[in-house]
């Protein structure tokens, strides 16, 4: 049988020496990778109100809204010697060749139940792809304070992009009438698509982080706990949503990859971790020099040895890439995975 001191076995790295576990390797990983820029990334106010909301049935408790958001990567300029005709057409096939890749967001609000019973009321976000079929919908639920943190967050780094955007104010007495809650609730799904109208702001952190980051927290704490399938559940509908969000820049979703890859895998899964490592490694194709690179091939090199598959290909392109980019790692993917999303 091979083993890891012989060539043909999973942990033979022929001329390269895995570095042990030093002070820097070991710093503690609090979240994912900035987001990548984008071509856009400079551009401010560039926000579009939404114009055709899409109506849904109401749900318990109240009406239920819903905002359109598309990600248009811009438009004819302001000084276009367009005529309407052409502009018409212009926009049509814009919409066209956007369709795929536009969201829609709904925001409804809590039961009545829970609003009588003085409990936080709760906002709940569904996202889903507009243009096709899909399959992933996304639902959250967010409160009022969570809008807070967003908006405080937003201000710090985009303070200018957003300064005409109105953040829905608070009031002392009346919080849970009917009229205010109604009122809130229109309040907040302007405010949610002046936000997505503004490239920048759509793209950054701060923004992905308020629609994904609490599941994230939640499944990354069970997976420190051991409970693999809860975090699996967890992830298995919050990691679609973030792809959809970071499309611009799918790294940043690798560590959620990763754990899920850790899961299956000590769930005794193998192939099913291997496939989501072959997403992640996809993620990551022009990111040799990436923390989680080595350890996502190191492991695998391992999966694809477990299950009778090509691993020397691997083994190969680990290699190679440690002679191109040096980069020391003293880590498992596991122990990688495991430090993210402490706080």
């Amino acid at each position: 049988m091979a083993s890891p001191e012989h060539p043909g076995s999973p942990g033979w790295m022929g001329p390269i020496a895995q570095c042990a576990t030093g002070t820097k390797q070991e710093a503690a990983a609090t979240g994912p990778d900035l987001p990548c820029p984008g071509p856009d990334e400079h551009l401010g106010k560039d926000s579009h109100r939404s114009r055709d909301p899409q109506k849904g049935s109401p749900p318990k408790g109240g009406r239920r809204h819903t905002v359109r958001f598309a990600d248009t990567p811009g438009g004819p300029s302001p000084n276009s010697s367009m005529t309407t005709g052409e502009l018409q057409e212009y926009w049509r096939k814009e919409k066209a060749s956007l369709g795929a890749s536009s969201y829609s967001l709904r925001l409804s609000i809590a039961a009545e139940e829970e609003r009588k019973s003085l409990r936080p009321c709760m906002y709940q976000i569904v996202v889903i792809q507009t243009g096709s079929f899909d399959s992933n919908k996304a639902v959250l639920e967010r409160r009022y304070s969570d809008f807070e943190t967003l908006q405080k967050n937003l201000l710090k780094t985009f303070r200018e992009e957003i300064e005409d955007v109105v953040f829905p104010k608070k009031h002392l007495m009346g919080n849970f009438t009917e009229e205010m809650i109604s009122e809130r609730k229109l309040a907040f799904k302007e405010y949610l698509s002046l936000l997505y109208a503004i490239r920048c702001v759509r793209r950054s952190r701060e923004f992905i982080d308020f629609l994904t980051r609490p599941e994230l927290r939640e499944a990354f704490g069970c997976l420190r706990g051991g409970q693999y399938t809860r975090a699996l559940d967890i992830l298995v509908r919050v990691v679609p949503l973030q792809e959809k969000l970071t499309a611009h820049c799918p790294v940043m979703v690798v560590p959620a990859l990763c754990a899920m890859l850790v899961c299956h895998r000590d769930l005794e899964r193998p192939a099913e971790a291997f496939a989501v490592g072959e997403r992640a490694l996809q993620c990551l194709q022009a990111r040799e020099g990436h923390r989680y690179y080595a350890p996502l091939l190191d492991a695998m090199i391992r999966l694809a040895y477990t299950l009778g598959r090509d691993f020397i290909s691997l083994q190969k392109r680990l290699q190679e890439s440690q002679l191109r980019k040096p980069t020391p790692w003293g880590l498992t993917l596991k122990e990688l995975t495991v430090r993210e999303y402490l706080y």
